[in-house]
């Protein structure tokens, strides 16, 4: 089965946190935004978008722009003439919301990651919109023998923030009262980790989540299923 080997890194973390995960050719953007989730301890609470500004989409679970997006392609014309007519202290501004609204909104279920993968040999990937967890995810190889149906992590270094911790700087504070029993705030801290499902790199516990992004049938399922 063809598969793509990859390895997903948190941008700006230091060190480094990372990922070397193998998942089968054929994923949708949704499945790719499932496997990201699960291998950084994430919960899928927030917004998402992966940019494919090379091709001028942009792939997101914003319902918002995505409806805004097919208002646009209705009523094309009628928003350019209205730009046309625009005082030329508000044209700057509305020529980049023009710019915006012309970006292709794709939801993530609809599209799958093969050609774009493959052309780009890289993708970035943005979750939660507040904290503003920049992700990028590499191509290292393309894989023609994999055996399983759902993505397994075969690598990786660092424990991943947990849900709304406030960015980096954020997680900085975070971490040095997680692991420092004199703090005030220690007590706190420890509570409201443990309500953000907070742990620690758990290689073997991530792949256990993964067996649950399956979208593709092996030859073994196919024979134990009778297919």
């Amino acid at each position: 089965m063809k598969a793509y080997q990859m390895k997903i890194e948190m941008i700006d973390s230091d060190p480094l946190i990372w990922r070397r995960v193998q998942m089968p050719a054929g994923a949708t953007f949704y499945r790719l935004h499932d496997t990201i989730q699960m291998v950084f301890n994430f919960h899928d609470y927030h917004l998402f978008e992966f940019d494919l500004s090379k091709d001028n989409i942009r792939v997101t679970n914003d319902e918002e722009a995505y409806e805004e997006h097919q208002y646009f392609k209705k009523h094309r014309k009628e928003i350019e003439e209205r730009l046309l007519n625009t005082p030329p202290d508000f044209r700057k501004f509305e020529e980049n919301r023009l710019k915006q609204l012309k970006t292709i909104i794709r939801k993530p279920t609809g599209i799958k990651i093969d050609p774009y993968i493959e052309a780009y040999s890289e993708l970035h990937y943005t979750y939660d919109f507040g904290d503003n967890w920049q992700i990028v995810i590499t191509l290292e190889k393309i894989l023609e023998d994999y055996y399983y149906g759902y993505p397994t992590l075969v690598d990786g270094e660092g424990t991943a923030p947990p849900e709304d911790v406030g960015g980096f700087v954020g997680y900085s504070r975070f971490l040095e009262i997680f692991h420092n029993p004199n703090h005030p705030e220690y007590e706190e801290i420890r509570a409201w980790a443990k309500e953000q499902y907070y742990r620690e790199y758990d290689p073997e516990f991530i792949n256990s989540l993964l067996k649950f992004v399956k979208y593709k049938k092996t030859e073994w399922d196919k024979i134990n299923q009778g297919g």
